[in-house]
């Protein structure tokens, strides 16, 4: 019933069981809120920022690494792959400026650091490293995401960092389908 006792709906109902329509009183923990402890709430903006240049630090390696292996492929059966090693460059580039952004945002200094850079001419061994070198870029990522609490901008951080993982993840699983053999 509305207010009033009358039969039709209040357009401003009184209590939680005019709003649901049953009596929410009957939950055993109605009207309980569950908390996260405040430690594990708020964002850890050293542990993030520290995390956060670990990771770029492989970041920058990528982008010169991509841009690297894409002009220096031998054999032409490689040539398109330098293409499309160039395009995962460019994207690498993107995202290495999201995470020099969200350094600086939450008061760091970027690193300059860059890790170490490999050169091969030969396709599969060019392939391997950047596999490998990846796999442990996406694994750095994931890492920074343990300090970034449960507040809107921890979750903003996470899931930019997330969309990070995926992309490069996507790489690598090109690469992968690249080696195989039928």
């Amino acid at each position: 019933m509305g207010q009033g006792g009358s039969d039709a709906a209040s357009p401003n109902p009184q209590t939680a069981s005019d709003i649901v329509g049953f009596r929410v009183s009957s939950w055993p923990n109605a009207g309980k809120l569950w908390r996260v402890p405040e430690e594990e709430e708020n964002l850890d903006e050293e542990g993030a920022i520290e995390r956060l240049n670990r990771a770029l630090a492989l970041q920058y390696r990528s982008v010169l690494q991509y841009t690297l292996s894409s002009g220096s492929l031998f054999g032409f059966e490689f040539q398109a792959f330098g293409d499309r090693f160039w395009e995962f460059a460019r994207a690498e580039l993107d995202d290495a400026r999201r995470l020099v952004e969200k350094i600086t945002a939450l008061g760091g200094e970027p690193s300059t650091e860059v890790a170490e850079l490999r050169w091969t001419g030969d396709p599969g061994n060019a392939v391997a490293w950047l596999i490998e070198s990846e796999s442990d870029a996406i694994e750095s990522l994931q890492a920074a995401i343990e300090p970034t609490g449960r507040e809107g901008r921890s979750e903003a951080l996470e899931h930019m960092l997330e969309h990070l993982i995926m992309r490069k993840q996507d790489q690598v699983d090109y690469l992968m389908r690249g080696r195989r053999q039928a």
